[in-house]
């Protein structure tokens, strides 16, 4: 009664759109350390050559070696590859026989690998060593230094040497100041302002320290009368 049909939800072949992984031999063409990419010829695929040589993309992630990933132009490689939109890129690559790449010994100027950088400051109190602190010295307690001139004879407080720099500068300063001293310049004292001002400088403003003296006259005078 019932005929069957072709089934209208079947999908596509899963082996179709899973992309093809092909294995291949070549030599790297060139590969930049600083970005971390590069290009090899591929010279065969699965057995058969290639000619002329394919280029197929590789990215320092898929380069099998410890430490620094990179490739040498001209080093002979084994790779799997696929196919994509953008061309042949590879999966995994090795050195000849499935070892590791031997890469390139080349590194990208301006950075230096982390195991040479030391912190600032690494250096032991104790001898001045820079390789250990100073908890770890195996020498005894070494005399204090002087931090300005290195001597182990007094402390920075009392460096001659520091304590000579400021002393010059001092004396300039204390030059400079007693050249500009009332009495050594275009100053007049006080008797010589009284000629030319016809007052006392005792007549000057009321916060002047002399002025309780002008009112004891009259005071003394009120007491007499009483």
């Amino acid at each position: 009664l019932f005929s069957g049909g072709p089934g209208k939800g079947g999908g596509e072949d899963p082996d179709r759109t899973r992309p093809q992984i092909l294995s291949g031999l070549g030599f790297c063409k060139w590969f930049n350390v600083r970005m971390g990419f590069g290009f090899i010829s591929m010279t065969s695929s699965e057995g058969s050559p290639v000619d002329p040589p394919l280029d197929v993309f590789v990215h320092q992630s898929k380069l099998v070696m410890e430490g620094f990933r990179s490739l040498k132009e001209g080093e002979q490689v084994e790779f799997t590859y696929k196919k994509s939109s953008k061309g042949l890129e590879s999966l995994r690559v090795t050195g000849p026989g499935g070892g590791p790449c031997a890469g390139s010994e080349r590194r990208p100027k301006g950075k230096v690998p982390l195991q040479k950088r030391k912190p600032k400051g690494d250096r032991c109190y104790n001898c001045g060593g820079l390789d250990h602190h100073a908890k770890e010295c195996g020498l005894p307690p070494q005399p204090k230094k002087c931090h300005y001139c290195q001597s182990i004879t007094h402390m920075v407080a009392q460096c001659p040497h520091k304590a000579l720099a400021p002393a010059t500068g001092s004396q300039d300063q204390h030059a400079s100041t007693s050249a500009s001293s009332p009495g050594t310049g275009p100053y007049l004292c006080p008797l010589e302002e009284e000629e030319r001002s016809g007052s006392s400088p005792l007549e000057g403003s009321s916060s002047s320290p002399e002025e309780p003296h002008t009112h004891r006259g009259p005071r003394t005078q009120r007491w007499r009368k009483s």
